[in-house]
């Protein structure tokens, strides 16, 4: 199975990134199955209803979110009716929505897709993500029920993703971190067989502040001092994310290839 995750998408930029290249990228690398980022969609801070469909219509099959899962109100009518957005396992346990669904790629394989939320520098705390990960990977076995599991790990600290990571080598086909907005350089496939990065980087304006105009950012730095709300950056963005080639029968990885697709940082693809 052809695999590929994208990160976070951030603003106006990001969607025309995803609108105008993951349609291309699907027919010229022959995906079978794309999961994309998108808690940073709307204005730099949640995702509406509205936006998600337009990232689902693009070529996404499945949309992740983050801790800014609800900062846009609608989305927390609007998961309730679209199974293909998943909010992360260890939220709120009154939250709305999925931490964890079952879907079919192109030819009806089954691919569990599912996201969990990091505690190490996150500013509230979240459940434990090791056990609810854990719970989740028991239940769907990797080559079983499941022929392919994407994993977005979402979190502030880099040790975490990596211990989150190897938590789920040989039991996913694929874990990538998000969150920082800054894509790492270790792509790779872990000692029991799981593609991993560390973080996937985002889909937007790297010309940018983690994919905020750079002159409120800067300000704040400098000064110590606000003006204004941060405001996406609306340069050409870079698509970036990680492509994994999977075993039919395991599930497990056989080649790892870091993406960049466009904007500041382009680079080969598959």
């Amino acid at each position: 199975m052809r695999l590929l995750f994208l990160g976070d998408v951030v603003g106006r930029a990001g969607r025309a990134a995803i609108s105008e290249t993951l349609p291309r990228l699907r027919d010229d690398w022959k995906l079978d199955f794309v999961v994309v980022n998108g808690e940073n969609a709307s204005n730099g801070a949640g995702l509406t209803g509205e936006h998600a469909k337009g990232l689902l219509e693009a070529g996404a099959d499945v949309v992740t979110l983050g801790d800014h899962a609800f900062d846009q109100k609608d989305m927390l009518s609007f998961i309730e009716s679209e199974p293909r957005v998943i909010r992360p396992l260890n939220f709120a346990k009154q939250a709305p929505g999925r931490g964890h669904g079952l879907f079919k790629d192109r030819r009806g394989r089954k691919v569990l897709v599912t996201q969990v939320l990091g505690q190490v520098f996150m500013k509230r705390p979240f459940d434990d993500p090791f056990s609810a990960m854990d719970a989740v990977l028991r239940a769907h076995p990797l080559g079983g029920q499941a022929q392919a599991i994407l994993v977005d790990v979402h979190c502030e600290a880099t040790s975490e993703k990596m211990a989150l990571g190897h938590f789920c080598d040989g039991r996913a086909s694929l874990v990538a971190g998000t969150h920082t907005h800054v894509p790492t350089g270790d792509g790779q496939i872990l000692p029991k067989g799981t593609g991993f990065l560390s973080d996937a980087g985002m889909c937007g304006d790297y010309d940018s502040v983690i994919g905020m105009d750079k002159v409120e950012p800067m300000r704040r730095f400098v000064t110590g001092m606000s003006k204004t709300r941060y405001q996406p950056a609306l340069g050409e963005a870079t698509l970036c994310g990680l492509f994994v080639e999977t075993d039919d029968r395991t599930g497990k990885a056989v080649a790892v290839k870091m993406v960049r697709q466009g904007g500041r940082l382009e680079a080969s693809g598959p």
